[in-house]
């Protein structure tokens, strides 16, 4: 989420159409008519089942939210948000928000309807709690020549007036450079999906881009639109919101959409080639759905702090599902690791045998030993080493990316660091090496995600074609007294630069 005024909101969210449900529940029996009835005395509300299909697109990605109520969300799909505030990040989430983000089922659960639910609850001193969940992965990308689509059917929490003062329920994606650095918004860029404060019958879109404050995209506010929900309100029913980026034209655009209906649009032209190269030349995106409490957005449109003493909590944002689709282009699933962003890198698993394979293996893990108090920054010390030998293919001139799972579980001051090594003609001589700065774990169990965004303390060399060459890949602890834990598998991937 980002700092924005009442005019344009950071954050998004969606929802979709409620469907209908009593004829059906007819057709099903007595049995299932108990089943339903049962299920809406604990509070499950109608979610439409499967992720629906969409002509002509690719599903590239999805969670339906199916599972037991009472149950955290997949932890293969997404990870959980804590506290305040990113480790060494802006304050309150950077927006001035009040709660607290916590992994309790009270705040965040399935409800064994289909859909997630995620509650701001107070307690009797008047703190705040709510829940935030971003994808596991954060590749998702328009492939050239093509089109994104991200979408997800939401019902807003169902509370308005006074007792709406303060709520922010938002869907929403972010660059992927954000993970790990937290201080180059809103340079790598912020699409928000769904957005919408205090209980009010409207959804926001907005994009988030450029410098802070100013630039192109005139932040802190971003470049917005709003329109009241088609049909029941925002907060009375399902409603379904969906983000394109669209790549197929002479001019790349944004478009937002609820209910199928276009209500916003950016393009590139609009920007300018500098600000959209910044948000859009990365890796990609991660998707984050949440619900804050009082902040910048909703304080302006209140006209007042929120959330006030009339502020109602244990009012939940259902979400029955999100899903990513791709259309045209180079034919790829962006968000695939098998077929990373643009078409144009080969791409390797680190493996738990010690090789860089070429597809993914089963998910596991490898130790990075303690850097024992010592400083190894730039220096590999104990490393894990991946190797990858007769690799050919011609330099496409773009860089060398990666994403590594990495976590310290709760050792504080560990810092993972990778350094990756290329022997053009397989001789034995490293003709280019790249040491990317370490990667700060925080003191809470969970992999986090360790990417080129952290950017490159030191090279050596140039990179050329390659011919029956060798790569290879260090990953150790440069800081810390604690050991760390490295994904193998399909958890950490590297894409070169080879067609």
């Amino acid at each position: 989420m980002s700092t924005t005024s009442s005019t344009a909101p950071p954050l998004s969210a969606r929802s979709g159409p409620g469907r209908p449900r009593a004829a059906l529940y007819a057709a099903l029996g007595a049995v299932a008519l108990v089943c339903a009835l049962l299920a809406s005395a604990f509070g499950a509300q109608p979610a439409r089942g499967d992720v629906p299909g969409a002509p002509g697109w690719d599903l590239a990605w999805s969670d339906d939210f199916d599972g037991a109520a009472g149950s955290l969300p997949s932890s293969q799909n997404w990870q959980l948000d804590l506290g305040h505030g990113y480790p060494g990040g802006p304050a309150n989430w950077g927006t001035g928000e009040i709660q607290n983000y916590t992994d309790s089922t009270d705040n965040i659960a399935l409800d064994g309807g289909g859909n997630l639910r995620i509650t701001p609850l107070r307690d009797g001193a008047g703190n705040w709690t709510s829940a935030r969940i971003e994808t596991k992965r954060a590749d998702f990308k328009a492939p050239e020549g093509g089109t994104l689509r991200i979408e997800g059917r939401v019902r807003m929490p169902d509370v308005t007036g006074e007792k709406a003062l303060g709520y922010w329920p938002a869907f929403w994606a972010l660059g992927a450079p954000y993970r790990g650095n937290y201080w180059n918004w809103p340079a790598i860029g912020e699409f928000d999906v769904m957005e919408n404060v205090n209980g009010m019958n409207r959804v926001w879109g907005v994009l988030h881009c450029g410098v802070n404050p100013g630039g192109p995209c005139n932040e802190t506010n971003g470049l917005g639109a709003s329109r009241v929900c088609p049909g029941p309100a925002c907060q009375a029913d399902f409603h379904t919101y969906r983000f394109e980026w669209d790549r197929s034209g002479a001019e790349e655009e944004l478009r937002w959409y609820v209910d199928g209906q276009e209500y916003h649009s950016v393009t590139e032209g609009q920007i300018g080639a500098s600000a959209w190269s910044d948000m859009t030349s990365h890796a990609g995106y991660f998707i984050l759905l949440n619900v804050a409490m009082g902040g910048a957005f909703p304080d302006g449109v209140a006209g007042h702090a929120t959330p006030t003493a009339a502020t109602e909590p244990g009012h939940s944002m259902l979400v029955d599902y999100v899903a990513v689709w791709t259309r045209g282009g180079d034919g790829g699933d962006p968000g695939d690791p098998t077929d990373p962003p643009g078409g144009d890198a080969s791409t390797v698993y680190l493996g738990a045998d010690g090789g860089l394979n070429s597809g993914t293996t089963s998910p596991g893990t490898v130790t990075l030993d303690p850097a024992g108090g010592g400083n190894h920054d730039g220096n590999p010390h104990r490393q894990q080493t991946f190797t990858l030998e007769g690799v050919d293919g011609s330099y496409d001139g773009g860089e060398t990316r990666f994403d590594l799972f990495v976590d310290a579980g709760e050792a504080v001051g560990n810092g993972q660091q990778v350094r990756i090594s290329y022997d053009r003609t397989g001789d034995g001589s490293w003709d280019r090496s790249e040491t990317y700065h370490y990667f700060a774990t925080d003191p809470v169990p969970g992999f986090e995600h360790y990417t080129e965004g952290r950017g490159l303390k030191s090279s050596s060399g140039a990179h050329g074609a390659m011919d029956g060459g060798t790569v290879r890949v260090e990953v150790w602890n440069a800081i810390g007294n604690g050991s760390s834990t490295l994904g193998t598998g399909d958890r950490s991937v590297l894409h070169l630069p080879f067609g």
